[in-house]
């Protein structure tokens, strides 16, 4: 088959390397996965610290609500305030109007009276941002330069008039978020490692019934319809399963019948040009069979109307040279009829039971003359009736034309013997003849039509080269076998029928 240029351009482009389809979608879930946990992260790194700080406010300023009516003695004593404060880290600092008298939570009491004192009197020498200010009290971030660091505080005054301070270090807080991204990032990467784990497996769960269709697709791609999908899923996967075995079923069954029909296809082809090479060596043989009859009855009719021959003695010589010539033209003609009648089928055999020997007897006797001319002997002694099936009216011409063709071939004691054998169901008849045997070039096709294997002497008896191709014709329809075998003294033809039994 020569390719056109557009299928060799697409025979020669690469096939693309080959991805596992679970490992894909594996390694995509799994990027899906960290990529959602480092968003998390970074979001957590910016805004973390601002939304601890903001709630740090909310808790000062829910805690200063709580104490401002309370005096400094209630604040400093009372077990839930002190609760309070632990909870939310928070310390406060508690003086009086004068600044002379001091209750505080935290472990530096006179830091923290002289930072209240710096705030209330304005000489404050830290940094400060103030976040919020109210009627009663100031929210700010102070920042130390000895020692660095940050605090979230509020001071003022407390109902009875007492000043207060309260702080909460920011540094706790940025350890606080230091500590909260550590432990995501902790717990972060073992779910990364638990759920490209987990994915991995459902992936392969899940792609399990694809990768089946896949190899299915494959054996199917190379003519194997007997795969089949075995899953039993219930969704798109399962419905397109079934539509896999409906397809791999549907393709085998019209492959096979394109098969069949290409089979049958050749058979019509192969069967017309054995007709059309039958019909050639048919119209051949016969136009060279009938060529030298015609040739002989022209010439001596010719004769005849020239007056060549004068006398009536030669005249009768002619008329009898014309009739023979007829008569082997019209014998041939028959003969071709019946080979033709069997060979398409027009001349059925009808199986019937029938005695063999007796039929045998009547063909030599009806043949009796002939024998006698050509001066043979017939030996046929069976023993007992032999019965046995098929259409006798053919089995008769096939014995008639094995005792022709022995009487016209033999030769030397010009002895003819005809047996009978059972083995079995088979009974197998034979004809021998003395004379020379069939050259070993020429066995294999003297029951092909027209075929003689010495042409003078076939032309000599009035042969046609027929009779054997009607008996081959006759056994092929009888589905038995028949069959020459030489000997050094002669040449033995035989034929096969089945055994009724008794």
């Amino acid at each position: 088959m020569v390719l056109t240029t557009e299928e060799n351009v697409s025979e020669k482009k690469q096939v693309p390397p080959h991805h596992s389809m679970r490992w894909e979608l594996s390694l995509m879930i799994a990027l899906i996965i960290i990529l959602a946990l480092l968003i998390i992260g970074v979001i957590s790194g910016i805004c973390l610290e601002p939304f601890y700080r903001h709630a740090k406010i909310d808790k000062m300023i829910t805690t200063y609500n709580k104490l401002v009516s309370l005096t400094q003695y209630e604040i400093t004593s009372s077990d839930d305030v002190k609760e309070l404060l632990n909870n939310n880290n928070i310390t406060i600092t508690v003086a009086s109007s004068t600044l002379d008298s001091l209750s505080s939570t935290s472990h530096e009491p006179r830091k923290n009276l002289m930072r209240l004192y710096s705030y209330v009197t304005g000489y404050s020498l830290n940094e400060v941002q103030i976040l919020d200010r109210g009627n009663s009290y100031t929210l700010q971030i102070t920042t130390e330069e000895h020692p660095n660091a940050r605090y979230i505080e509020m001071w003022g005054q407390l109902e009875c008039g007492d000043y207060f301070l309260m702080q909460t270090s920011l540094d706790s807080i940025r350890s606080s978020v230091n500590l909260t991204l550590l432990f995501f990032f902790i717990v972060g990467g073992i779910v990364i490692i638990f759920s490209v784990i987990l994915v991995n497996f459902l992936v392969k769960r899940y792609t399990r019934p694809i990768v089946q269709l896949t190899g299915q697709a494959k054996r199917m791609a190379n003519l194997d319809f007997d795969a089949r999908y075995t899953g039993q899923d219930r969704n798109e996967i399962g419905e397109l399963g079934n539509s896999f075995n409906k397809m791999s079923s549907q393709l085998e069954q019209t492959i096979s019948e394109l098969k069949t029909a290409n089979t049958e296809l050749q058979k019509d082809n192969e069967k017309k040009t054995q007709i059309d090479e039958v019909r050639k060596e048919f119209l051949s043989n016969v136009s060279h069979e009938l060529k030298t009859p015609i040739a002989l009855i022209q010439g001596y009719a010719e004769g005849l109307r020239d007056n060549v021959a004068e006398d009536a003695e030669s005249r009768d010589f002619y008329c009898d040279v014309i009739i023979d010539e007829a008569t082997k033209m019209n014998t041939m003609v028959r003969k071709l009829l019946t080979l033709n009648a069997l060979e398409f089928g027009n001349d059925p055999v009808v199986m019937e039971r029938f005695e063999l020997t007796g039929l045998i007897r009547g063909v030599i006797q009806g043949m009796k003359i002939m024998i006698d001319e050509a001066g043979a002997e017939v030996v046929f002694s069976p023993r007992e009736q032999i019965y046995v099936w098929g259409d006798e009216f053919k089995i008769e011409e096939v014995v008639t034309n094995y005792l022709s063709n022995a009487v016209n071939h033999c030769e030397g004691i010009r002895k003819i013997e005809i047996t009978v054998k059972t083995d079995g169901h088979i009974v197998t008849t034979t004809v021998f003849n003395t004379g020379l045997p069939i050259p070993e070039e020429d066995i294999g096709r003297v029951f092909e039509k027209f075929y003689k294997v010495d042409k003078a002497r076939t032309r000599e008896y009035g042969g046609s080269g027929i009779g054997l191709s009607i008996v081959k014709a006759i056994m092929e329809e009888h589905h038995q076998k028949c069959g020459v075998t030489n000997y050094e003294n002669g040449v033995a033809f035989y034929f096969t029928l089945e055994s009724t039994g008794y």
